[in-house]
């Protein structure tokens, strides 16, 4: 049975899922996809905290799925920018797991993963997928992992 890690940034994919489609991603769809004949060592999201309910709901919802949820403050800037990366955070669990599965399963459209996969593909012989958003996902991420499924048609609500 193959071993997989899935990690999703999910504000990546929470905002190229709106902007592209107008839809949510359909996180139970995606698992049932995604995990079917597969043994999970580890399903870890990324999301940013902002205390209020409908979040906090979502965030239950995620683990009811099977996920392990990680949450970082939320940070409004003077300037009107704000602040929530887990790339880091990503990247070092990532790392941690790639030992451990036969396949790391990203769900992101960020191009800076790309050597992310390189590495966990040449240091541990790791195979990788990636979903995420045609036309939003970063061609460079695209092409160092071993598959791409494009976020569409089942996987929107």
């Amino acid at each position: 049975m193959e071993k997989v890690a899935i990690f999703v940034d999910v504000q990546n994919i929470y905002y190229t899922t709106r902007d592209r489609y107008q839809k949510h991603f359909n996180y139970s769809a995606f698992w049932q996809q995604a995990t079917e004949g597969k043994q999970v060592v580890a399903a870890i999201a990324y999301a940013t905290d902002r205390g209020d309910s409908k979040q906090q709901g979502f965030q239950q919802i995620l683990k009811n799925i099977g996920f392990t949820v990680k949450l970082k403050p939320y940070i409004q800037r003077r300037d009107g920018s704000s602040k929530g990366d887990w790339d880091v955070g990503i990247t070092l669990d990532v790392v941690d797991y790639a030992a451990q599965a036969d396949r790391v399963i990203l769900l992101s459209g960020d191009g800076d993963f790309e050597l992310l996969l390189q590495k966990v593909r040449k240091d541990y012989g790791t195979a990788s997928e990636v979903y995420g958003i045609h036309g939003l996902t970063a061609p460079a991420l695209i092409h160092a992992a071993d598959r791409f499924v494009p976020i569409a048609g089942a996987l929107l609500l």
